[in-house]
């Protein structure tokens, strides 16, 4: 069956439907706190099939789409500098493609298992500090500190990836002293370019499924564009309830997929 008898086929225009859907969702959300790749890879290997191999290299290539939209249109707002981050965005692309080069021979266990704890960290820390990136404040680490950071969080959304967003947005306001809005989209341009780094890496691999990518690449775009407008127009007023919610969810899913067996048997 050739490309075009398959896209047109009834039962695959549903699957595809049902992703551009859900990648409209996942973006919207990602573009203002992170976690759409908990709603999309789940998403990938339910529905269409795809080897866990597959599901990760084609997250990655409709996860470029909403990112990049996103940093578009805060590029345009003037809400970030990309001449002032570019060390940021170099180390940050650099870890990413160390990260997603290491993913077949790194063990996720230990992550599995820490990272739930620590996206609860970041929700609480949100939670309980109302008026946290209301106002820019003064910056614990220099850029070239901060350089350190972005790279390892660029290596870990190279390797594994839940909560990259939400790990951005925690370290621009807490070490570098940015409001959620600022913070929000500097997050969002360091995930588009972990997201490209890794996607350079996926392509050689022949993992991506093209046709599914890009027609989810399709919702993310829409979606990460209207999410990045509710933040310039809502401000932290709508990003710190949505990073609780989407940390404490994140959680949640990462607990239920560490530890269910030991209730289900």
């Amino acid at each position: 069956m050739d490309l075009m008898n398959f896209i047109f086929n009834s039962e695959t225009l549903w699957l595809l439907l049902a992703l551009f859907s859900i990648a409209l969702i996942a973006g919207f959300i990602d573009s203002i706190a992170g976690g759409g790749g908990l709603i999309t890879i789940p998403a990938l290997l339910a529905l269409s099939g795809l080897t866990p191999a597959e599901a990760l290299a084609t997250n990655k290539l409709q996860a470029v789409g909403g990112s990049f939209s996103a940093s578009l249109y805060f590029v345009r707002k003037k809400t970030i500098d990309l001449w002032q981050c570019k060390f940021l965005i170099l180390t940050t692309f650099i870890g990413a493609i160390i990260g997603a080069s290491l993913v077949r021979f790194l063990s996720k266990e230990v992550l599995e298992t820490l990272l739930p704890i620590l996206i609860i960290v970041v929700g609480c820390y949100f939670l309980f500090s109302p008026k946290i990136g209301e106002k820019d404040q003064k910056p614990r680490l220099s850029y070239a500190f901060m350089g350190l950071i972005t790279a390892l969080i660029g290596f870990y959304d190279g390797f594994f990836g839940p909560a990259t967003g939400s790990f951005f947005t925690l370290a621009f306001v807490t070490l570098i002293g940015f409001n959620l809005i600022s913070a929000t989209a500097h997050a969002k341009v360091m995930n588009f370019t972990s997201n490209f780094g890794s996607l350079l890496f996926f392509a050689f691999t022949g993992n991506i499924v093209w046709h599914i990518g890009l027609i989810m690449l399709l919702g993310q775009v829409i979606g990460a564009t209207f999410g990045a407008r509710m933040v310039i127009s809502k401000g932290h007023k709508l990003i710190r309830p949505m990073l609780v919610i989407v940390s404490f969810s994140i959680s949640v899913k990462l607990l239920y997929n560490n530890y269910a067996h030991f209730f289900l048997n």
